[in-house]
């Protein structure tokens, strides 16, 4: 297999993990500017895109051209570039690409428990809290939290959450996404912190996972390459892989 992003902070964390990894082995791992002939020349069958989103697409791209599966933690997938990538592998059967907003399994649980509980709330608002380095906001995994939430309310019939601001001119109610409002904060010492915080009359629940060290993301890069050959086409979400149950 090969990594794309090998010096960045999880690039570099997924190459000391697929080298300790014993049915593993690193063929390539390329950086900024390598050429990316290079994966193919290695012979990988699975690349890992750990870059930046301006990178990533023609990353993937190239990838799936040449059948190889892919497993991508990098940002700046909108619905057209979703759409995109799943009429390329409608024309290259048996390639797999999973597209994770977040490898940390607990962060993965955390989402899936937050779209659980979001049909039974009135209020659902989320915080993300973040290091200052970080590209975007709010983070992938908030985004795609908002969007789980706002389905599952959809799904139960329910509306918005209660609100009553009639002035914000600052914005500090924070971004709407899907009708969910998401805040995010960058901090020095910070990693990665998620919470999704839900009200009902009398009574609140807090769902929360944090991210300590970038290795806490290992476990979910890794269960993504173990998998993804045998996952044809994108799946979203590293839940894809995971036997919930539910």
């Amino acid at each position: 297999m090969a990594v794309l992003g090998r010096n960045g902070r999880m690039g570099s964390e997924a190459v000391r993990a697929v080298e300790d990894a014993e049915d593993m082995a690193l063929v390539a791992a390329l950086g900024r500017g390598d050429d990316l002939q290079g994966i193919v020349d290695a012979g990988a069958d699975v690349v890992v895109d750990l870059t930046v989103p301006s990178a990533t697409r023609e990353n993937v791209r190239f990838a799936v051209e040449h059948g190889i599966h892919a497993v991508v933690g990098t940002t700046g997938w909108d619905d057209a570039a979703l759409a995109e990538l799943e009429t390329q592998l409608a024309a290259a059967p048996g390639t797999g690409v999973l597209i994770a907003p977040n490898f940390a399994v607990g962060a993965v649980l955390a989402m899936k428990f937050s779209e659980l509980a979001a049909a039974f709330f009135d209020s659902v608002e989320i915080v993300e809290l973040h290091h200052p380095r970080k590209l975007d906001a709010p983070s992938g995994t908030a985004a795609r939290t908002a969007q789980l939430v706002a389905q599952a309310r959809e799904r139960a019939g329910l509306g918005g959450s209660p609100d009553a601001t009639e002035s914000d001119p600052q914005g500090a109610r924070g971004a709407d996404v899907d009708g969910v409002h998401v805040h995010s904060v960058r901090l020095q010492g910070l990693v990665a912190h998620q919470e999704t915080l839900l009200g009902n009359p009398g009574e609140q629940l807090s769902i929360r996972h944090d991210s300590f060290d970038r290795v806490s993301f290992m476990t979910g890069v890794l269960l993504g390459v173990r998998s993804v050959a045998s996952h044809p086409g994108l799946t979203r979400g590293l839940d894809g892989y995971m036997d919930l149950g539910l």
